[in-house]
C-alpha cells in the first residue's frame, strides 16, 4: 500500500474566490473610436471606479467585494485589465492604474455579438464565484459587421443567467434613437437598464452612476438616456 502515501501530499485544488458581483466592462474600440477617445474612455472608467460612491457601494455588498475585468472590443476582443477583486479604495486605485497603461489592443469594425459572447466566456472560465454576473456593454452604434448575430449572442448570454446593461455613447443628435436601439437589441436580464453618456463632460458621471446601480443591484428605470447623467 506504499503507493497510496504520495497521494496524501498532492496539492488540493484552489478554492474559487467568492464576490458579490462579476462585472465585465466591454468598452468600444472600433474604428469609430479614435486614439484620443480610447484614452478618454479609460480615464472615465478609472475615475468612476475610484469614486468614493463606487467604493462605498462595493464595501456595502454582502461580501464587500466585486470582481471586474476591462475588455475592449471591435473586430476582435482584447483584455486590457484581467480579473481583479476590488474590496477597498486601494484595490480600486490599483485597477485604475493598470487600466491607463496599455496601448490600444482592439481594432476594426463592430462585432457586437462576438463581444457579448467573449464577456460570457470570461465570466464562465475565471476562478471566481459570485451572486450576480453582469456584462456592462458600451458603444456608439448597434452595427454588427462580423461574427454572431447580436440576437443570437444576446439570447445565449441571457440563457446563462448573465445580465447585460448598456452604456450608449451618444453623438450627432442620435440620443433617442441609439438609446432605444440599446433597449431593444442589447440589454436584457433581471433589472437590465441603459444609462447614456450624453457628452464628454458627463461620461465619467454616467459610468459612475451606472456602476453604483450595478454594484448595489438597485432597480432602475429601463432607460436613463433622456436625463442628465450626473446625480
Amino acid at each position: 500500500m506504499r503507493w497510496l502515501v504520495p497521494l496524501l501530499f498532492l496539492p488540493l485544488p484552489a478554492l474559487a474566490q467568492e464576490v458579490d458581483l462579476e462585472l465585465v466592462l466591454l468598452a468600444d474600440a472600433s474604428g469609430s473610436i479614435d486614439e484620443e477617445e480610447i484614452t478618454f474612455q479609460r480615464q472615465g472608467y478609472a475615475t468612476a471606479i475610484t469614486h468614493p460612491d463606487v467604493v462605498y457601494a462595493i464595501r456595502s455588498t454582502m461580501t464587500g467585494s466585486i470582481a471586474v475585468t476591462y475588455v475592449e472590443w471591435a473586430a476582435n476582443q482584447a483584455v486590457v485589465v484581467d480579473w481583479a477583486v476590488i474590496d477597498s479604495e486601494a484595490a480600486a486605485q490599483a485597477f485604475a492604474a493598470r487600466l491607463l497603461g496599455p496601448p490600444r489592443l482592439a481594432t476594426g469594425r463592430n462585432a457586437i455579438g462576438a463581444a457579448l459572447l467573449e464577456g460570457k466566456r470570461l465570466i464562465e472560465t475565471n476562478q471566481i464565484t459570485s451572486l450576480r454576473q453582469v456584462i456592462d456593454f458600451s458603444g456608439d452604434s448597434v452595427g454588427n459587421y462580423s461574427g454572431p448575430r447580436i440576437a443570437d449572442a444576446r439570447a445565449e448570454v441571457l440563457a446563462a443567467g448573465i445580465t447585460i446593461n448598456g452604456l450608449p455613447i451618444l453623438r450627432d443628435g442620435r440620443a433617442a434613437d441609439l438609446a432605444a436601439a440599446y433597449e431593444a437589441q442589447i440589454i436584457g436580464g433581471p433589472g437590465a437598464f441603459v444609462v447614456a453618456a450624453t457628452s464628454r463632460a458627463t461620461f465619467a458621471e454616467a459610468v459612475r452612476r451606472k456602476l453604483v446601480l450595478e454594484i448595489a443591484s438597485t432597480p432602475a428605470p429601463l432607460s436613463l438616456a433622456q436625463r442628465d447623467a450626473g446625480p
